[in-house]
């Protein structure tokens, strides 16, 4: 009988050397005559114990890592194949804390099946809810979309149901279903890791939406630094043949510009041109793609509809907080013991996740500040680690959640010249169009250069720059970078003097 073995070939395990860690498995099964079949799946999220191999034993998959070609031979030794008992033995793998204490709906599959194999995918609960949506009126999908409080799982949360019904309501004869998965934020992988390791659950979400809004055709802008995610889509696609119906998906890589996370940016690159931002109105909703209506929105929040339209509207709103429903994987990072992944609902805090999930600091010192929501998220001081991982608690304490990426930083950062970060990667990224994000990002750096050098009478001036930028901006480019540069200057401002 066949022992399954499973190596991730999640882009983390690959940096790690999991290509190597199952060939050598491979090698060494033959050596000992026995039959092994390796399954290559998506990454659990434990990072720190990549490269992570887990075997299928009646007592469930058991994991051992993190594994390294020179543990290869002892793991044998060991009856590693049987679950026997080793160094690098963690047990059930959905015993482990950092596991059980998650709840995971949206990447519940990643690290569990073979992410190229649909059979799989379909055993493990995947394709329930686009066969209910097809049962169901477009109006009707739209309504369960609504009343499940799904938000856009990116940086405005606006609610997905209002955006479905403007793209239903708008007559054409084309309409548009676009994946933004240019995913460009510090500290995010949730989107790669879900392409890679669950590319069906993104392909299904897709293609409720199409029957959802009478589109037949979709695209999924990939990051272009994601080679790995754009192979598994189009092997995926392969796959899905006829369970796709009419509905036809293109894989397109992205241009590599970090303002083509923005959705009409995005829509430029998508129509061969460069990347700037467009004005609005119109919106995408109404005129988008090819000047027609079009449904734009992320990874995460496609990878959540099949649950919603599989288990219902209830099921997914009966999760989170106020207006804040369901669940957001949240990605620890930076300076931090046990960085990954963690899927949990919304209102627990910061200071959870960051100690209960992720260990403190990996240098052993106090954190001393966490920047949430990316390169423009601003940076939260230890005195609001408590704040409830929230749409609205983020937004009162002048924070942004957005696609959870979460970097910490221990006491010897230099929060100044955090600041001075934000604003070169403004002056860096900025599409140019507007004036505000163009000029006011190269004078902030400027200006943030002169203050370290001791003019800090120049502060004010900071100030009013980053409110010229906030309220004249286009897009968000230019209208949050004041944000980690403001927060640095109100809860740091040791830094700066």
């Amino acid at each position: 009988m066949s022992i399954t073995v499973y190596v991730p070939d999640d882009a983390a395990a690959l940096a790690l050397g999991a290509d190597d860690v199952a060939a050598t498995i491979s090698a060494t099964a033959a050596n000992h005559k026995l039959d092994i079949d390796i399954v290559r799946n998506g990454s659990r999220g434990l990072f720190w114990l990549e490269p992570l191999v887990e075997v299928v034993t009646a007592q469930g998959r058991v994991a051992y890592g993190p594994v390294t070609v020179a543990d290869i031979s002892s793991l044998f030794k060991a009856n590693f194949t049987n679950g026997g008992q080793h160094p690098l033995c963690l047990g059930n793998i959905e015993a482990l804390p950092y596991l059980a204490k998650q709840q995971r709906v949206s990447l519940r599959r990643v690290g569990l099946i073979d992410p190229r194999s649909l059979p799989d995918y379909l055993t493990q609960g995947g394709g329930k809810g686009l066969a209910h949506a097809r049962k169901l009126t477009p109006a009707a999908i739209v309504q369960q979309v609504t009343d499940s409080g799904l938000r856009g799982r990116g940086g405005a949360a606006f609610p997905t149901g209002i955006k479905w019904k403007t793209v239903l309501d708008t007559a054409a004869t084309q309409k548009y279903i676009v994946c933004n998965a240019d995913e460009g934020d510090s500290g995010t992988f949730a989107d790669r890791m879900l392409m890679e390791g669950d590319p069906f659950c993104l392909i299904e979400g897709m293609a409720i939406a199409g029957l959802a809004v009478g589109a037949t055709h979709g695209y999924i802008y990939v990051r272009s630094e994601y080679p790995h995610a754009f192979v598994a889509l189009n092997a995926a696609l392969e796959k899905a043949g006829d369970w796709l119906g009419d509905f036809h998906i293109e894989v397109r890589k992205a241009a590599g510009a970090y303002v083509c996370g923005e959705e009409t940016a995005l829509l430029e690159s998508l129509e061969g041109k460069r990347g700037i931002v467009r004005s609005k109105p119109p919106l995408p909703a109404i005129s988008g793609l090819f000047g027609q209506p079009t449904v734009i929105n992320n990874v995460i929040t496609l990878a959540s509809v099949p649950d919603i339209l599989a288990q219902g509207a209830a099921f997914y709103r009966g999760l989170g907080v106020g207006r804040s429903r369901g669940t957001l994987p949240f990605q620890l990072a930076g300076n931090i013991k046990f960085g990954g992944l963690i899927e949990v609902p919304f209102g627990c805090t910061l200071r959870e996740l960051l100690y209960d999930y992720g260990g403190g600091s990996r240098s052993g010192r106090p954190l001393r500040a966490v920047q949430v929501g990316g390169p423009l998220g601003a940076y939260l001081p230890e005195s609001q680690f408590d704040t409830v991982l929230d749409y609205e608690a983020f937004a009162a304490v002048g924070a942004v959640l957005g696609h959870g990426g979460i970097v910490a930083f221990d006491d010897t950062v230099d929060m100044a010249k955090q600041a001075r970060y934000a604003m070169k990667f403004c002056a860096l990224e900025s599409c140019g169009k507007c004036t505000p994000c163009r000029i006011g990002s190269t004078r902030g750096v400027e200006v943030i250069d002169r203050i370290r050098a001791g003019a800090h009478e120049q502060i004010p001036l900071l100030r009013d720059l980053c409110d010229t930028m906030t309220y004249g901006s286009m897009c968000a480019m230019g209208g949050m970078t004041p944000y980690p540069v403001l927060s640095a200057l109100n809860h740091f401002p040791e830094d700066f003097v």
